[in-house]
C-alpha cells in the first residue's frame, strides 16, 4: 500500500533532495570515496539523514531535541541503516561540544538559521565543519514566500508586517523567529568563506495550492512536481519561496 503521506512529503523535499543528491555524487566522484562523511545539523528525526545513509554514507545528526533523536534512531533502523547513522543531543552554538571540527565532507544545515541568536555564528560553525574539499547545504524560511501567504490569507497588515520587520515576522503569534531572502542568505554564505553553487526556491507553489487538488486531479501531482522543479532555479521565484535552498563549496572543492 502507498503512503498517503508520501506525495506532500516530496513535494516539500523534492528539490532539495535532488540538489543535494547531486552534491553527494560529485564530492563521491572528486574523492574516489563510495562513503562519504556527512554531518546534519538539526536533522530532527532523519528527514534527510536517512535517506542519506541509504546512499551509503555516514551521517551523525545533531540535534537539541532527545525525543528527535529517538525516533531518528527508530526511523534508521526500520530503513536498514543503524549503522550508519549516529545521534547525538547539541545544538549549532555548541557544535564542536560534540562532533570533530573539520571532520565532513558535506554538511547539512536545514531549519536551523531560522531559530540561532545569530545566523553568522551558526553558519560559521557549520562550515567549519567541513573538510577543505567540502559542500554545505543550507534550507531556510523564504520572507517573500510568508509575505504572500499572509496576503492571500486576506491577512493584508499581517503581510506588510513581514515586509517591513527586520526578521520577516507577521506578528508576535508568529511560530517562526526569523525567515530570509535569497540575498541575505547568499551574502551569509559567502561570508563565511564559501562559493555559492546554485540558489533553488522551495515550494514556491506547493503551499498555495488547494490540497484537494492535488489529491484529486489526475496527473497533478507529478506535474506540480515537475512545475516546482522547473520554477527552482529561476530567480524570479526566489521571492515567492516558502524556503530558500542554498548550496556552498569551499573554495578547493569549487575548484575540483
Amino acid at each position: 500500500m502507498s503512503d498517503p503521506m508520501r506525495p506532500r512529503s516530496s513535494l516539500r523535499t523534492a528539490v532539495v533532495w535532488d540538489v543535494l543528491r547531486d552534491a553527494l555524487d560529485r564530492r563521491v566522484k572528486a574523492t574516489g570515496r563510495e562513503s562519504l562523511d556527512v554531518l546534519d545539523t538539526g536533522g530532527g528525526s532523519g528527514n534527510f539523514a536517512v535517506p542519506v545513509a541509504r546512499l551509503g554514507h555516514r551521517v551523525t545528526v545533531v540535534d537539541p531535541s532527545p525525543n528527535a533523536l529517538f525516533a531518528l534512531e527508530r526511523r534508521a533502523a526500520e530503513a536498514g541503516v543503524a549503522d550508519r547513522v549516529r545521534g547525538v543531543q547539541g545544538d549549532a552554538r555548541g557544535l564542536f561540544d560534540v562532533v570533530e571540527c573539520g571532520g565532513y565532507d558535506v554538511v547539512l544545515c536545514h531549519g536551523v538559521l531560522e531559530y540561532v541568536d545569530d545566523p553568522a555564528e551558526g553558519l560559521g560553525n557549520a562550515v567549519a565543519a567541513l573538510r577543505p574539499e567540502g559542500v554545505l547545504s543550507l534550507l531556510a524560511a523564504g520572507l517573500g514566500g510568508a509575505v504572500l501567504a499572509r496576503a492571500l490569507a486576506g491577512h493584508f497588515t499581517e503581510a506588510r508586517q513581514a515586509l517591513d520587520d527586520p526578521h520577516g515576522r507577521w506578528g508576535a503569534g508568529d511560530p517562526m523567529p526569523r525567515r530570509f531572502t535569497a540575498e541575505q542568505l547568499t551574502e551569509l554564505v559567502a561570508a563565511a568563506g564559501l562559493e555559492v553553487g546554485a540558489v533553488h526556491g522551495v515550494r514556491v507553489f506547493a503551499d498555495l495550492v488547494p490540497g484537494v487538488l492535488v489529491d484529486t486531479e489526475p496527473g497533478a501531482m507529478d506535474a506540480l512536481l515537475k512545475l516546482e522543479a522547473a520554477a527552482a532555479e529561476l530567480p524570479a521565484f526566489h521571492a515567492v519561496a516558502t524556503q530558500l535552498h542554498v548550496l556552498g563549496e569551499t573554495r578547493r572543492a569549487a575548484e575540483a
